[in-house]
């Protein structure tokens, strides 16, 4: 080899670092004067620059929330899932793929953080582990319907004491008040009874061995829609019994609400709901609604009618039933229902809407899980305000500890 040759490898060697920009000053303009006269290296050169530019620290490395359902679209056009997941399997299926991705980037300082999880009851305050915990305990409501082992234990099983040097969570004086599940009565009881065993189980386990164990449940019930395409076994939730299909909807609502809980508290972005999956989120709420209804009035008297017309009067066309509420949804999941405003014993809803309400989609799932205040809540209007103010302030009743 000549000396032509060596310094041709000896700058050739040098192109990697170059294009990293971590060449000293002298060799790179040495190198830069070598690739004005060589066309060979000064080709290798700018694909090395190009290709160095995706390494970019300047650039965020979060990837747009459409990039995962775009990939799986183009997978399963090119080959069908031998065991396809139904339609109302599909938002639980996204929402704790994405929850999942965003507890995969917390550290160790970040599991330690209190994210603060809004009801109509009050607030309550846990730890991302704590979350899990949470969402495990109910989840596995759904996986006693299609016959999968419960994860919560029949009874509540004493913590094993822990030396203060090996606590992996270190104790709060006063950020997290005890207990973590304070008791509810009524028809939470079951499922905070079910919340606070599982929690006592998992204390000393590690953050990652609880979404471990969180993660391999939801595969598990993904698993088991796609063999009950049909979704008609029931599911008790203590404030509803829901067929299964609804109910995963229900938990795919619930996992987003929470994941976004979570997501604010360690300062992360999180997107929401695909379109098509908010759009089967916002039909259960409006299915819902009714029975958030009847739990205003039967907690609050004066919600027992809006004055503007009683429930079984002649409507303006002479028939009499219950009143009916227009309510127009705007935003990626748009859409129209009807909506019966009073009871059963009011008869069958007719005549013309009392009130239309319009708001997003969105909007209208955070309401439900009491994360608006229906107060400030921007809604279009018109008709009888009272009936409006009425659905308003029902809906926060869907939501649950």
């Amino acid at each position: 080899m000549n000396n032509s040759e060596e310094q041709h490898d000896a700058q050739r060697s040098l192109l990697g670092a170059w294009a990293l920009g971590a060449c000293p000053p002298r060799e790179a303009a040495e190198l830069e004067q070598h690739l004005r006269d060589c066309p060979e290296c000064a080709r290798e050169a700018a694909r090395l620059r190009d290709a160095a530019g995706w390494l970019s620290l300047d650039e965020p490395l979060d990837q747009p929330g459409s990039l995962r359902q775009q990939v799986l679209d183009w997978c399963l056009a090119r080959r069908p899932a031998e065991l396809p997941v139904p339609a109302w399997g599909m938002p639980y299926t996204a929402e704790t793929a994405k929850l999942d991705a965003l507890l995969r980037d917390l550290g160790p300082e970040e599991w330690q953080e209190v994210a603060e999880l809004p009801w109509h009851g009050g607030t309550e305050r846990l730890r991302p582990a704590e979350v899990l915990g949470r969402l495990t305990a109910v989840d596995g409501v759904l996986a006693l319907a299609l016959g999968l082992p419960d994860p919560v234990p029949a009874t509540a099983a004493a913590p094993a004491p822990v030396p203060p040097a090996e606590r992996r969570v270190p104790p709060q004086e006063t950020a997290v008040p005890a207990p973590r599940v304070p008791p509810q009565g009524g028809p939470y009881a079951a499922l905070t009874a079910r919340a606070a065993r599982l929690l006592a189980d998992q204390s000393n386990l590690p953050p990652q061995s609880v979404r471990s164990r969180w993660r391999r449940q939801t595969h598990d019930l993904v698993r088991g829609a796609a063999l009950a395409p049909q979704g008609s076994a029931p599911v008790d939730l203590g404030f509803v019994v829901l067929p299964l299909r609804d109910a995963f909807v229900d938990r795919a609502l619930e996992c987003y609400v929470r994941g976004e809980d979570v997501a604010r508290a360690v300062a992360y972005p999180y997107d929401p709901p695909a379109p098509q999956h908010l759009r089967q989120m916002v039909e259960l709420v409006v299915r819902l609604l009714p029975q958030a209804l009847a739990g205003l009035r039967a907690a609050r008297p004066a919600h027992a009618g809006a004055p503007g017309a009683s429930a079984g009067s002649p409507t303006a066309d002479g028939a009499v039933g219950g009143r009916r509420l227009r309510l127009v949804v705007d935003g990626p999941a748009a859409g129209e229902w009807l909506v019966p405003l009073d009871g059963p014993e009011a008869g069958p809803p007719g005549g013309e809407p009392v009130a239309s309400m319009v708001l997003d989609g969105l909007e209208l799932c955070q309401l439900a899980a009491a994360h608006r205040d229906p107060d400030r809540l921007p809604v279009g209007e018109h008709g009888d305000r009272a009936a409006v103010r009425e659905v308003l302030h029902a809906l926060p009743l869907l939501s649950r500890p």
